[in-house]
């Protein structure tokens, strides 16, 4: 069975820096569009539960027909989230926790400009790679 999974980092200003399709299903282009759509909608459930709850983990914060949107917080509130339509949640929390761990890496790098998009080919194999790994 081919899964879907849309995986986007959005900065604490609500700007997307970092987005990949990283499930099996075949990739079309206006879903690609649809996905962005249904995780731009859960950023206000995103941004409710950020404050009520000390957890970086916030499991499941929406729901769209079989998908499912898993949300991440760091501590300077930059939200990692994940369409997906599986049901691993250790998985998935283990795929925040090591992508969380790559994007400290990027953060501390110098010539990074906190807020912009993440270009970096290193971090979007390793990403994939988690995917594959996780989800």
């Amino acid at each position: 069975m081919a899964s879907t999974a849309c995986f986007v980092i959005v900065s604490k200003n609500d700007i997307p820096i970092y987005e990949a399709e990283v499930g099996s299903a075949p990739k079309k282009e206006d879903m690609s569009y649809h996905h962005q759509f249904i995780l731009h909608a859960a950023l206000d459930v995103v941004q409710d539960l950020a404050w009520t709850t000390n957890a970086m983990f916030l499991k499941s914060v929406d729901r769209f027909n079989d998908l499912v949107v898993s949300v991440y917080v760091t501590a300077g509130h930059t939200r990692f989230m994940l369409l997906h339509d599986s049901r691993s949640e250790d998985g998935i929390k283990s795929f925040f926790q090591e992508v969380h761990e790559l994007y400290i890496k990027i953060f501390l790098n110098p010539l990074y400009l906190p807020g912009s998009r993440i270009t970096s080919s290193h971090f979007d194999t390793k990403v994939r790679a988690l995917a594959r790994k996780y989800l």
